[in-house]
């Protein structure tokens, strides 16, 4: 018969306060650091490589004849009149005034068209609900040269809208593809019990829609109206194609095209009036970006 003698458990060694962390530990905060330094690194570099292009326009803007056709980045003197000199080109404000009425007014449109159908499609239950979303679909397929004829026989010839941007901004009215598709992808995150509350205190669908959805439905709205906004905003197809034949219905997407046909050596001026452009765009985004990114990243929460 053996006998087992007890030993005694060695106590482990308290770790002075101020001793160097254990060497597993070192490594995971140097990887943790390296990790950072590298996602920060490719962050810093991606914002510089879209950002320098705009900065060389900018600047570019700013000098002068000469100057502007060296090789030179930085303005010896400062051109601000360059801006005053494009502000005066004769059209220039009323490209101005046209671009704002086509984006402005159909942003509008394409809103208020756009909500009904697409609440109709998220939230109410009949036969064909799935088909109708998929005919929606369908249109976003089409490139538009596939109805740029038939679409300019209607308007030029059937309706006399040559010449004007009538053609562009009406078809806004009766809804976008994508826009409905966007918006009812956000109100399907939008829980059904809301819309039964106010049902029982008596409102009707369109009180429900105006009262309960609409405020909730803010940042996909606002999505759906910077994308439609930027969309006009820049648009050079349509223009072309209904108002070339008057220069007094251009927008400054096209009418930058014939400025810079006139203006193709003083490459100062042509920057300036890009950067008159590109300014209302970019500072729309700029505020409104918080309400773009949160309507974006929502409508893909739920399918």
């Amino acid at each position: 018969m053996t006998t087992q003698v007890p030993t005694a458990q060695v106590p482990a060694r308290p770790v002075a306060a101020g001793s160097p962390p254990p060497a597993e530990e070192r490594t995971a905060r140097r990887r943790v650091l390296l990790h950072w330094i590298a996602v920060h690194s490719l962050g810093v570099a991606a914002a510089l490589f879209f950002t320098l292009p705009f900065v060389f326009v900018v600047l570019t803007s700013l000098m002068s004849d000469q100057q502007a056709l060296t090789r030179d980045l930085w303005p010896h003197t400062w051109e601000w009149g360059n801006y005053r000199a494009v502000l005066d080109t004769p059209g220039f404000l009323t490209w101005w005034k046209n671009t704002l009425l086509y984006a402005g007014l159909g942003t509008v449109l394409t809103v208020a068209s756009s909500v009904p159908v697409a609440y109709a499609l998220a939230k109410f239950r009949f036969r064909g609900r799935h088909l109708s979303l998929m005919l929606v679909i369908s249109t976003m397929m089409l490139p538009p040269q596939v109805i740029i004829i038939p679409m300019y026989l209607f308007w030029a010839k059937q309706l006399d809208l040559s010449g004007t941007l009538w053609p562009l901004i009406i078809p806004m009215a009766f809804g976008d593809a994508f826009s409905i598709f966007l918006l009812r992808q956000f109100l399907l995150t939008i829980p059904d019990e809301y819309l039964d509350a106010a049902k029982v205190d008596g409102c009707g669908e369109l009180r429900t829609l105006l009262k309960v959805v609409l405020p909730m439905a803010k940042p996909g709205i606002a999505a759906v109206a910077l994308f439609q906004f930027f969309y006009a905003w820049n648009d050079y197809f349509g223009p072309q194609i209904y108002a070339s034949e008057n220069p007094g219905a251009w927008t400054l997407s096209y009418g930058l095209e014939s400025f810079k046909g006139a203006h193709h050596t003083d490459w100062n001026l042509t920057m300036a009036a890009t950067v008159l452009v590109m300014a209302p765009v970019i500072l729309v985004f700029f505020f409104a970006q918080k309400a773009f990114v949160e309507g974006v990243t929502l409508t893909g929460v739920k399918g």
